[in-house]
């Protein structure tokens, strides 16, 4: 047996060539590789002293011959192509191990020169990769670190690499390589040509998008019984997302369980304090801060307990015995916390079909994590994509304005930006009644702002939470004053809202008259 080992990542390259060489396979080697293979002492042919033929054009040109390519591609299973290769003196290659130029992280700095980045586009490396893994059946390739334990295992134990390793490689070696093209045509469609040698400009939509995404799994069905569907994550997630989850316990995640999930997660990394949201239906329910996560759970129930029957529970802090203990009193379908003591996980337990989902939360708090989240929003219409930059942006006391004579009080003004947090996750048109860092009543999703601040006093009144001084928080503007008199009356004593409106003095004239505080802050949160 022959291996060919050309790599610019060299993680692991001189362990896995020793390992080939005790099994008496033959190593085969370019440039850079050969070099630090024979450094090692292992006995290493240049692939250029085997074809006879030098590397040339500034390492251009390789591999780009015959004989590597023919020792790729030949069926070992049909004489007339192995009698080719006795008749050209072309030995089979057998494994070949490959990894790409870094193009992906050569454009990823922000200096990247266009000649920086066509330099980095890797020419031969992917023609071996597409040979060998198109003859799977015969040549074992290896595109990443992480396989090499897996065949030398198989190597040792059996002499070969099995059928079912062999066609896994394939496949993630043609992965590699759609992965690979893709990033080069993102970043050629991005950039605005010029003939200089400075760092183009990048258009944040490029002319051409290729998506990648990796199945986590399968799911029963979609929104509907009748529905098919799959869970992907991107290929490189975010620290702290929904899809780096470990489930512990529970049924199987739904299509609706993950949907949902990702809105309560999202608003609860949102609050540096310990907050607590549920969520059903994409909408939260129930949000609230407290000193701990027990407290913050017992505020956020109370603002809709019929609701929060089956949500969706986050935790922004880990879950302990007295928190645990308090919710599974409660139907809940999925429980979101960055940890869990032994005592949570122990009261969980006895509720088996509790799915109980640990995200490890990455550093720097609310702000770092916005900084950190999906940098753009997608939207699958007919036969097309509307791509959005992400709503990502964090409220920022220096872009508040007070527009009325009443200035809010050091109360309100923590209650009005706790209210416009969570008005940020709850689908337009959204009104959110908060007070004492917990929702009070929420509206969301209606066609009229006007049915969505009734519904919110309702939701309210049938938890029996007061709305007498709290703050309100509007995801758009009120058209005109009389969403604002409806708020007024059910209690609100400030609002916050973008502002914006033609009508916007009729609003503040509203407010001066009804002896409220109001604040703008420039910016609206539609969520469709």
């Amino acid at each position: 047996m022959n291996a060919l080992l050309s790599v610019s990542d060299k993680t692991g390259i001189v362990e896995l060539a020793q390992a080939l060489h005790a099994l008496n396979i033959g190593l085969l080697s370019t440039g850079g590789t050969a070099k630090l293979l024979a450094q090692a002492g292992l006995p290493v042919t240049e692939v250029a002293d085997m074809t006879g033929f030098p590397e040339m054009l500034d390492g251009r040109v390789k591999t780009l011959h015959p004989k590597v390519h023919g020792g790729l591609l030949a069926r070992r299973d049909t004489p007339a192509h192995m009698q080719a290769l006795a008749t050209h003196g072309i030995g089979t290659i057998d494994l070949l191990i490959v990894n790409l130029y870094p193009f992906e992280a050569t454009v990823a700095k922000l200096d990247c020169t266009l000649e920086d980045a066509i330099e980095n586009i890797d020419i031969g490396g992917p023609a071996m990769v597409r040979s060998a893994a198109k003859n799977w059946k015969d040549v074992a390739v290896l595109t990443d670190a992480s396989q090499y334990p897996r065949v030398i295992e198989e190597l040792k134990a059996h002499g070969k690499v099995s059928d079912a390793t062999r066609f896994a490689l394939a496949v993630a070696a043609f992965n590699r390589i759609s992965n690979y093209d893709a990033a080069i045509s993102d970043y050629l469609s991005a950039i605005e040509f010029t003939t200089g040698e400075g760092v183009p400009t990048r258009n944040a939509y490029p002319d051409q998008v290729n998506a990648r995404y990796v199945k986590l799994q399968d799911l029963r069905y979609g929104e509907n019984p009748h529905q098919t569907a799959a869970f992907y994550r991107d290929l490189h997630p975010a620290p702290g997302s929904l899809v780096t989850a470990e489930q512990l316990q529970g049924k199987e995640l739904s299509y609706n369980n993950i949907a949902d999930a990702d809105a309560a997660w999202e608003c609860v990394k949102s609050f540096d304090a310990p907050a607590c949201v549920i969520v059903k239906h994409a909408n939260p329910c129930g949000v609230a801060v407290a000193a701990g996560p027990l407290q913050a759970y017992q505020k956020a129930f109370q603002t809709d307990p019929t609701s929060a029957f089956g949500g969706i529970i986050a935790f922004n802090r880990p879950v302990d015995g007295p928190t645990a203990e308090a919710v599974s009193k409660q139907f809940v379908e999925v429980l979101m916390a960055p940890a869990y003591s032994a005592e949570a996980l122990a009261v969980f337990k006895a509720k088996a079909n509790v799915r109980v989902l640990q995200i490890s939360l990455p550093e720097g708090g609310a702000e770092a994590w916005a900084r950190g989240a999906n940098p753009t929003d997608v939207k699958r219409i007919g036969s097309g994509l509307l791509v959005q930059s992400a709503d990502n942006l964090l409220l920022h006391e220096n872009e508040l304005r007070v527009v009325t004579q009443l200035q809010p009080t050091a109360q309100q003004w923590e209650d009005l930006r706790f209210a416009w947090t969570v008005a940020k996750y709850v689908k337009s048109n959204a009104i959110v009644f908060c007070g004492q860092g917990m929702t009070l009543g929420v509206g969301a999703g209606q066609m009229s702002r006007l049915d969505s601040a009734r519904i919110a006093s309702i939701k309210a009144e049938h938890a029996g939470l007061s709305l007498q001084g709290s703050a309100v928080a509007s995801d758009a503007f009120f058209p005109f004053r009389d969403g604002l008199d409806v708020v007024i009356d059910h209690g609100a004593t400030c609002v916050i809202q973008p502002g914006g409106s033609m009508r916007d003095q009729e609003v503040i004239d509203a407010a001066n008259e009804r002896g409220v505080a109001m604040v703008f802050t420039g910016v609206r949160h539609f969520r469709h």
